[in-house]
């Protein structure tokens, strides 16, 4: 009998090593993450108060405290592409990738290099029981002021910041064009914008 499987449903256990493939722009490290995110009710789409939210940290490798998962953009691979794969390796996790949360310039702790990163929201989707770094990082769901607490580096900080803040503008957006809808009345008397 054979199996057949969908390669999208396929996680290898073993992470990417190397730099030969890593991109640099003006001789800073290009780097990408992902915010994985979840709301602690299932089937929503918007963000009505903060305590709904919850995100995932995870263990820094290196040392002490925790961060989003992030790591080198390689040539042979679009930002996210990266960010999603970077996710996977190294906190078990895949969904719907965002759109850019922005950039960051930044020394690193360990290095004495200047790096470029890249962030986006990861709507998480499924949670894998194993994936490449599960031997060597441990994962936490928390809320937002938690991680904003025990992340150990300041961008990844104001991306949370930003997801955040996307993730209330979407509830308001879609306040605002309901009022907006609704005031396409003949005679305009209920518009209160």
């Amino acid at each position: 009998m054979v199996a057949l499987f969908s390669q999208e449903n396929v996680v290898a256990l073993v992470s990417r090593t190397g730099r030969e493939l890593q991109r640099y722009r003006k001789g800073r490290r290009q780097v990408v993450g992902c915010i994985p995110y979840r709301y602690k009710i299932e089937e929503k789409t918007w963000l009505g108060d903060l305590d709904e939210l919850e995100v995932l940290v995870i263990s820094s490798q290196k040392g002490k405290g925790m961060l989003f998962p992030k790591g080198g953009w390689e040539l042979d691979e679009s930002k996210k592409e990266a960010a999603l794969r970077e996710t996977i390796e190294e906190a078990g996790v895949r969904g719907i990738v965002g759109g850019k949360l922005g950039k960051w310039s930044f020394k690193s702790k360990t290095h004495d290099t200047f790096y470029e990163g890249y962030m986006f929201p990861l709507l998480v989707e499924e949670q894998l029981e194993f994936w490449p770094e599960q031997n060597v990082r441990q994962r936490t769901w928390m809320s937002v002021s938690e991680a904003r607490e025990v992340c150990q580096h300041w961008w990844m900080k104001e991306a949370l910041d930003r997801l955040v803040n996307r993730l209330t503008g979407q509830k308001l957006l879609g306040r605002e064009t309901k009022q907006v809808l609704s005031c396409i009345a003949p005679d305009m008397s209920n518009c209160q914008i």
